[in-house]
């Protein structure tokens, strides 16, 4: 399979490139800020079938065509993308700055937006988009302080995703989103500090890989709530 992961360069994202990598027939493609990382973690990868392109998701709309070019060189058909790529700044609502609502909004919603709109021309019957939310934006969930714009990107990641689901059905692409609860990762603990998850980056992404290999076989347009406890 040739799979695409945005935003792997650490926490989540990397752990599902890791386990997504033990499959020698995967072929994956992993973004990311962080070129360092981005190498280590190909080097990481024994069966050599990891590749990576630099780039800032927020920020996607500005390089949309040299990313397009990265890719289409790389890949002539993308049979799973996974949006794992995830920003968050914990502030009271009318203290948080316009730029921090945008750089969350970017990342979290528009830029997973572009990017699978980037994508769709490689997808056919079969394919299958993995967007990953957050129970912050699972509506009736519990909501916290200081999460309000976090929670509300999130929550449009979510919707988009039940609403192309429907677009996309037409040629066969399955569209789903994963609600995470808490898991321990560096998000994570600046949203809720000295709270234990029960779950590591590397529990859950056992879990997302099978999903996005698996997954659409039994669902399409569903947001689907991956949590264990409160928050």
């Amino acid at each position: 399979m040739n799979i695409i992961v945005n935003g792997g360069s650490k926490g989540i994202g990397r752990e599902v490139v890791l386990q997504l990598a033990k499959d020698k027939d995967n072929q994956i493609l992993v973004t990311g800020r962080n070129e360092t990382r981005l190498r280590e973690l190909q080097l990481e990868c024994l069966n050599e079938n990891v590749s990576y392109v630099k780039m800032d998701i927020s920020g996607l709309n500005k390089e949309i065509e040299a990313v397009r070019d990265q890719i289409y060189n790389r890949f002539s058909r993308v049979d799973i993308l996974i949006n794992v790529a995830g920003f968050l700044i914990v502030a009271d609502f009318m203290k948080l700055s316009d730029h921090d609502e945008r750089k969350m909004m970017e990342t979290n919603f528009f830029g997973p937006a572009a990017l699978i709109k980037l994508l769709v021309p490689l997808m056919s019957a079969g394919s299958h988009i993995v967007n990953i939310s957050s129970m912050g934006g699972y509506q009736g969930s519990s909501k916290y302080r200081g999460l309000s714009m976090y929670s509300a990107s999130k929550a449009a990641l979510s919707c988009l995703s039940e609403c192309l689901a429907g677009e996309l059905s037409v040629s066969g692409i399955s569209v789903n989103c994963l609600a995470l609860g808490s898991v321990q990762t560096e998000m994570f603990e600046s949203a809720f500090p000295g709270f234990k998850a029960p779950l590591s980056p590397k529990e859950i992404a056992e879990f997302i890989s099978y999903f996005a290999v698996n997954g659409n076989k039994f669902f399409n347009g569903k947001v689907l709530p991956v949590a264990v406890n409160n928050p």
